[in-house]
């Protein structure tokens, strides 16, 4: 019994041995295997690109800040945020209309119109509501005096600052 007893032991630290040299190679092909295999290595990759799109993006960038004004056919002007044409300074206009119906933002516009032909307005989309704007007043006294001329029309009124484009100058005989 002594004996089996003694083979069974022998049996036991073989196959521990085993055992172990088995693991270790198992953590060695874990450890090796994908450097070996090359899986990590960076590579390099190439634009090509039309070098007219670097001269767009600069011409961009150097005509537009702010606010983008678009002349429409009836002689009004809608205004798109975020882009901006030179040649606009800081001024006032009269905001003669503020919701989120569209067709009560024209009505507004029109009724303006018909009643001040000569003064630009603006209609300005930001979600969800939709701005009508009048004017292009220099200093905010200007925009005062107009929006007293406006109180008898329009109901809510208040005085914006923001780009404007400048009156147009007519040259004479200086």
């Amino acid at each position: 019994m002594v004996i089996l007893l003694l083979n069974e032991m022998k049996n036991a630290s073989v196959y521990i041995a085993t055992f172990s040299n088995i693991t270790r190679c198992i953590f060695f092909i874990a450890i090796f295997v994908p450097v070996l295999a090359k899986a990590q290595i960076r590579g390099t990759v190439e634009v090509i690109k039309d070098p007219r799109i670097d001269t767009l993006v600069a011409k961009r960038g150097s005509l537009m800040k702010g606010r983008a004004v678009t002349a429409s056919t009836t002689g009004t002007t809608a205004v798109v945020p975020g882009n901006t044409f030179r040649g606009q300074i800081d001024g006032y206009r009269v905001q003669i209309y503020s919701g989120s119906v569209r067709q009560e933002a024209y009505d507004a516009q029109a009724k303006f119109k018909d009643t001040h032909p000569d003064m630009r307005t603006y209609i300005i989309y930001n979600e969800p509501n939709y701005k009508v704007r009048a004017g292009d007043f220099r200093t905010r006294l200007e925009a005062e005096k107009a929006m007293q001329e406006l109180r008898r029309a329009f109901t809510s009124l208040f005085i914006i600052e923001e780009k404007i484009n400048p009156p147009k100058t007519e040259a004479g005989n200086d």
